[in-house]
C-alpha cells in the first residue's frame, strides 16, 4: 500500500486539476454562458476539494471551502442570483482557494487577514444567513471532517453516538440504508466513505460495511468492486435531504432508502457529491485494515478500473528527471546519426544502395524518436493563462481599476521548460499592462471606452517558434513622458534624437520606471528590463508596439524546446558557427556602392531605401579572416531586439540544420557574444551566435536603422 505523503501528493495533483476545471467554468460564466450545469460544476469542484482536504486536516481550506461551497449552493438553488458583484466575488474566492491550496502543499502559513476578509466577503452575499454559517464553518475548522475508519468491519464516526436506543429515542425519524457503488461511481472519482460521512451530518449514524462479496486476494480477475455498506440513520431532516447527499450519482450506484416506520420500502437511485478518487479513499480507510483485506480493496481498486468500458484514457506520472535522461540520450542520439552520415559521405560510400537506405532509415528513425520524446515535455500553456487571470484580478484591486483577461489560443503546446521560465515575466508584463496601459474607470468612460479595461494574451505557433501577445485597450505610451524620464535617469543623452520605436524600447533599460510613487505594482525600477533578460536567455525576443489612445502590445517569440534550434550553419576563419533561424532574415552579397564606410572602423549597407549597420564577426570575436579581404563581402541580414535590423559579415553560409544544443555555462564558462555550442557530424563542436550580444557589444552606444536622407 502506497505511503500518505504518496496519497497527499496525489490529493495535490487532483487538486489541480480540479482549480484548472473551476477556472474555466469561471471563464465560461464570464462570457455569458447561462447553463446551471456551470454552476453545479464549481460547486462539485469546491466540494470535491474540501472533502479531500479534509482527510489530511487542512482545517484552514476546509473551513473556506465550506464557505465557499455554502453561498455556490445558495447559487445553484436559485436563492442568490448571480449579479456582477457576486461573480467577482466567486471570482476572487476561486482565487484564494488556489492560494490556500498551494500554502498547503508546500506547507506555508497564509496571512490570515487575507482569509477573513474573503470569508467576509462570502458572508456578506449570504446576509442573514451569514452568523449561521460561520458559525457551523468555524465548527468545522475546530473539528475537520474525519474520513471514516474501516475497522472490520464497522466505521466508527467519532463524537456519534451508536447507542441505537438513544439513536431511535432523541429522533422522530430513522432509516434503514443499503448503499453499493457501481465501478462508474470510482470511475468518476466519487469515494463511498466521503458520501458516507455527509450523510452522518444529517444526524446520528451507524455504519457496517458489507465484505460478503469481496474474493479472496488470489482470485485471478477482479472486475467488480464488491464492497457495500448498511446504514442505520436517525434524523430530523427527512427523505429528502438523505436522496440529497447521493444527489451526484444517480445510476452509479445501488440505494435503498427504508423508513422504519414505512410498511414498504422504496427504492431511490440517486446522485451525490463528487469527492475523492479511490486511491484517496486508502488512505483514510484502509490505514487499520488488514493486510489481506488491503490487498483485496487495492485489486478490487484496480481491476475496475481498468475493466471500466468507457474509462478516460489512462495516462502515467513519471519523473521528470527520467524524462530529462530520454531527452538528453536522444540527443546524444541525433549527434551520433549525423557523425555516421557524415562519415559515409567522407568515405564516399554514397554510391551504395543499400548503405545509403540504412543511413536514410537511422536519421528517419532517429527524427521521429526525437519528435516523439520532444511531444511528451510539451505541455499546453493553458495552465499558465489562467494563472495570469488571477494576476489581472489582483493588479486590478490594487490599482482601483477594473480589468478583464481575454485568453487566445491557451492549447498551444510548448516545452515543459519554456514554460516553467516564462511565468515571472509574463507576470510583470500582465501587471504592467494594468499598473500604466489601463486608465482608470471614470478615464475610459470619459473618452468614450468602456469602463472595463480589457487585455488580450494569445498563444499561437508561427515558423518553428512560440508567439505570446499581451495587448491592452489603454492609453498607450506617453512617449514624452518615457523620454523625459530616461532623459532625467541618465539613461539616454538629452539630445538624443531617437525615433518612435526607440524611445518605446526604453522601458525595457534597467532602472526605468514611470512611476511617480512606490507601490505594489511599481516605481522600484525592476520589472521590464527583467522581462528582456528572461525572454533572452530563453533564445526569444520581445518586441512592442504602442498607439496613443488605442493601447500598447507586447508580443515574444520564443523557441519551442530549449533542446533542439534551427540553425543557419556559417564559418567565420576556419571556424565553424550557427545563428539561429529565427533571427535571420537573408543572406546577401551586396553589389558594387551597396556598403559605405562610416568613420574609420564601420560601414553602413544601403537595402531598399535604409541603412543598416554592417558588423565584422571576425574582428568581433578575434578570429582571423579565412578569405581574401578583396573577396565579394557575403552578409547575413539579423533582427536584433535593442539595434533592429543588422548585417554580419561572413565568409561562407552552409546550410540550415537542426541542432541539439549543448550549453557552455556549465561546462566551460561564459563566452562574449555565444550563447551556447552544439556537436556537428563531422565530430566538429560549432558555437551558437546571440546577435544581440553580438550587436551590443559592437555597437555598445550605437542606433538602430535609420532611413537616408
Amino acid at each position: 500500500m502506497a505511503s500518505n505523503e504518496s496519497f497527499r501528493n496525489l490529493f495535490f495533483e487532483e487538486a489541480e486539476d480540479l482549480l484548472a476545471s473551476l477556472s474555466d467554468d469561471l471563464v465560461r460564466l464570464n462570457a455569458g454562458t447561462s447553463d446551471n450545469e456551470i454552476v453545479h460544476s464549481i460547486f462539485r469542484a469546491v466540494h470535491s476539494i474540501k472533502g479531500s482536504a479534509g482527510a489530511f486536516a487542512l482545517d484552514e481550506l476546509v473551513g473556506f471551502a465550506h464557505r465557499y461551497e455554502t453561498v455556490l449552493d445558495e447559487v445553484r438553488s436559485d436563492r442568490l442570483e448571480l449579479t456582477p458583484d457576486l461573480f467577482r466575488v466567486v471570482q476572487r474566492s476561486a482565487d484564494h482557494l488556489a492560494v490556500l491550496v498551494e500554502a498547503a502543499r508546500t506547507e506555508q502559513c497564509t496571512d490570515r487577514v487575507v482569509t477573513d476578509a474573503a470569508l467576509a466577503a462570502l458572508d456578506a452575499c449570504l446576509g442573514s444567513n451569514a452568523a449561521d454559517t460561520a458559525a457551523s464553518s468555524t465548527e468545522e475548522s475546530d473539528a475537520p471532517e474525519q474520513a471514516p475508519i474501516l475497522d472490520a468491519p464497522l466505521f466508527d464516526f467519532p463524537a456519534l453516538s451508536l447507542d441505537i436506543g438513544d439513536l431511535m429515542s432523541a429522533s422522530p425519524q430513522s432509516y434503514d440504508i443499503c448503499f453499493r457503488p457501481h465501478p462508474a461511481l470510482y470511475e468518476n472519482s466519487h469515494e463511498p466513505a466521503f458520501l458516507i460521512s455527509h450523510l452522518a451530518e444529517l444526524g446520528t449514524l451507524e455504519a457496517e460495511v458489507d465484505l460478503s462479496a469481496l474474493p479472496h486476494w488470489s482470485a485471478p480477475e477482479i472486475v467488480q468492486p464488491a464492497l457495500s455498506w448498511n446504514l442505520r440513520l436517525a434524523t430530523e431532516a427527512g427523505r429528502e435531504a438523505i436522496e440529497e447527499v447521493f444527489e451526484f450519482v444517480d445510476g452509479l450506484c445501488d440505494l435503498t432508502i427504508d423508513a422504519k416506520d414505512d410498511d414498504m420500502p422504496e427504492q431511490n437511485t440517486q446522485d451525490g457529491a463528487a469527492s475523492m478518487s479511490m486511491a484517496d479513499t486508502t488512505t483514510a480507510l484502509l490505514d487499520a485494515a488488514p493486510p489481506l483485506l488491503q490487498a483485496d480493496i487495492d485489486m478490487t481498486e484496480a481491476a475496475a478500473a481498468s475493466k471500466m468500458p468507457d474509462a478516460p484514457r489512462p495516462t502515467l506520472r513519471v519523473d521528470l528527471d527520467r524524462i530529462e535522461r530520454l531527452f538528453n540520450a536522444v540527443g546524444e542520439l541525433i549527434i551520433n546519426q549525423s557523425m555516421i552520415a557524415q562519415r559515409v559521405d567522407d568515405l564516399q560510400l554514397t554510391h551504395d544502395a543499400d548503405m545509403t537506405v540504412h543511413v536514410e532509415s537511422y536519421r528517419l528513425l532517429a527524427r521521429d524518436i526525437q519528435e516523439a520524446v520532444m511531444a511528451i515535455r510539451a505541455q499546453p500553456v493553458k495552465p499558465l493563462f489562467q494563472r495570469m487571470s488571477r494576476i489581472v484580478r489582483e493588479a486590478a484591486d490594487g490599482t482601483d481599476k477594473q480589468a478583464q483577461l481575454v485568453m487566445i489560443g491557451e492549447g498551444t503546446e510548448v516545452d515543459k521548460t519554456v514554460i516553467e521560465r516564462l511565468a515571472d515575466p509574463l507576470t510583470h508584463m500582465i501587471r504592467n499592462s494594468v499598473d500604466h496601459g489601463l486608465e482608470t474607470p471614470e478615464m475610459r468612460s470619459a473618452n468614450g471606452k468602456d469602463p472595463v479595461g480589457t487585455i488580450w494574451l494569445s498563444a499561437a505557433h508561427r515558423s518553428g517558434s512560440v508567439v505570446i501577445t499581451i495587448r491592452d485597450d489603454g492609453a498607450g505610451l506617453d512617449r514624452d513622458k518615457v523620454l523625459g524620464v530616461a532623459v532625467k535617469k541618465g539613461l539616454v543623452p538629452a539630445d538624443a534624437d531617437l525615433s518612435e520605436t526607440e524611445i518605446d524600447n526604453l522601458i525595457f533599460l534597467p532602472g526605468f520606471s514611470t512611476a511617480s510613487a512606490t507601490s505594489l505594482l511599481s516605481g522600484r525600477g525592476v520589472g521590464l528590463d527583467v522581462v528582456r533578460t528572461a525572454v533572452q536567455s530563453l533564445g526569444g525576443r520581445v518586441n512592442i508596439v504602442s498607439r496613443p489612445g488605442k493601447g500598447t502590445e507586447f508580443t515574444i517569440a520564443l523557441p519551442l524546446t530549449l533542446a533542439v534550434l534551427d540553425g543557419m550553419l556559417i564559418s567565420v576563419g576556419n571556424i565553424s558557427m550557427l545563428v539561429p533561424i529565427s533571427a535571420v532574415l537573408e543572406t546577401i552579397r551586396p553589389m558594387a556602392g551597396e556598403v559605405q564606410p562610416v568613420g574609420p572602423n564601420e560601414q553602413l549597407l544601403s537595402i531598399r531605401g535604409r541603412f543598416v549597420p554592417v558588423i565584422d564577426l571576425a574582428a568581433n570575436l578575434g578570429i582571423a579572416r579565412a578569405i581574401d579581404a578583396d573577396a565579394p563581402m557575403l552578409l547575413l541580414l539579423v533582427e536584433t531586439e535593442a539595434r533592429g535590423t543588422c548585417a554580419l559579415l561572413v565568409d561562407r553560409v552552409h546550410d540550415q540544420r537542426q541542432v541539439v544544443i549543448k550549453g557552455l555555462e556549465s561546462n566551460y564558462g561564459h563566452v562574449p557574444g555565444v550563447s551556447a555550442a552544439t556537436v556537428l557530424g563531422d565530430g566538429q563542436i560549432a558555437l551558437i551566435l546571440d546577435p544581440d550580444a553580438i550587436v551590443e557589444q559592437t555597437h555598445g552606444a550605437g542606433q538602430r536603422a535609420v532611413s537616408p536622407t
